[in-house]
């Protein structure tokens, strides 16, 4: 990834997304959690040791924080996942059936895989259920199967639907692809930000094409090696940083006109029209035709 460093930095929005920024007292009640029910990593831990994962949902898919044993808060994820844009309500619910907490399992024997939980629960209902229909008159035929599948459902479903949910979101891992992934997700994280709530088409078209632009990155980044697409990925930061410059000029302009001793803008009448047009008006339709998913 050394290559997109030829990107200029933003001047405005910051660079960088911090673990729960909105919500600081999040991390420390997560820490304390995963403390108290698993295990964290410190200096005792080997490679083969996996990371305490917590997942901060956002508007535009999530970030995977690592916790570690001196407490530390991370300044990279470990994991960066962006939704697919316009996603739907059902879509949307991908997020948090995903970063769901892990399913506990429980071992049986010796040689034999660990259990979920849920599927040791469901083959104890199923067996209670199923000798009480038995008892009640329902044939062994039917009954049985069913006692059988319940909990081979109850196992195999969440996999299965894992998969379903992951076609709509792409996920990514490394320093170097987070890192660049977390600048561009700052960047779109303002553009929502400052369209949340707003009429302005401008405002909304923004937030709309910084999805897609987020969506195409994390598509390449998943895809391919991050230095046989790096010319494309520094397109699609250069557009990313355009639209954050281009709404920074329109919530300026609309600051400047809500002020009541604004000189000789104020005094003119209300119906009066600028004899300019904004600059983020000119070239945020002509950024749609970059956002679009690249042929393959």
């Amino acid at each position: 990834m050394t290559d997109t460093r030829r990107t200029p930095p933003p001047s405005g929005p910051a660079q960088h997304l911090h673990a729960f920024a909105a919500t600081p007292g999040r991390w420390e009640t997560e820490r304390a959690r995963a403390l108290r029910t698993g295990h964290v990593r410190d200096h005792t831990c080997t490679a083969e040791c996996e990371p305490v994962l917590v997942h901060e949902r956002t508007r535009w898919g999530w970030l995977a924080w690592t916790i570690s044993g001196d407490g530390s808060r991370p300044a990279l994820p470990h994991q960066i996942a962006v939704l697919t844009p316009s996603a739907t309500p059902l879509q949307r619910l991908a997020l948090r059936w995903l970063t769901r907490r892990p399913a506990r399992r429980i071992g049986m024997a010796p040689g034999i895989p660990a259990l979920r939980l849920t599927a040791i629960a469901t083959a104890f209902l199923s067996l209670v259920g199923g000798l009480s229909a038995m008892v009640r008159g329902i044939g062994a035929g039917v009954a049985l199967p069913a006692m059988a599948l319940a909990p081979l459902l109850a196992e195999q479903l969440p996999t299965t639907l894992d998969a379903r949910a992951r076609e709509h979101v792409r996920t990514v891992e490394g320093a170097g692809v987070c890192r660049y992934l977390q600048r561009l997700a700052a960047l779109h994280t303002c553009l929502l930000q400052a369209a949340v709530g707003s009429d302005r088409y401008e405002l909304r078209r923004s937030a709309e094409i910084g999805q897609q632009l987020l969506w195409d990155a994390a598509d390449l980044l998943q895809a391919h090696e991050a230095r046989s697409v790096s010319g494309e990925l520094i397109a699609r930061e250069r557009l990313m940083l355009q639209l954050a410059d281009q709404v920074a000029q329109v919530l300026g302009h609309a600051s400047a006109r809500a002020r009541p001793d604004n000189g000789e803008q104020a005094r003119k009448p209300s119906g009066t029209r600028p004899t300019t047009q904004p600059a983020s008006q000119l070239n945020i339709e002509g950024s749609t035709r970059h956002a679009r998913p690249p042929h393959r």
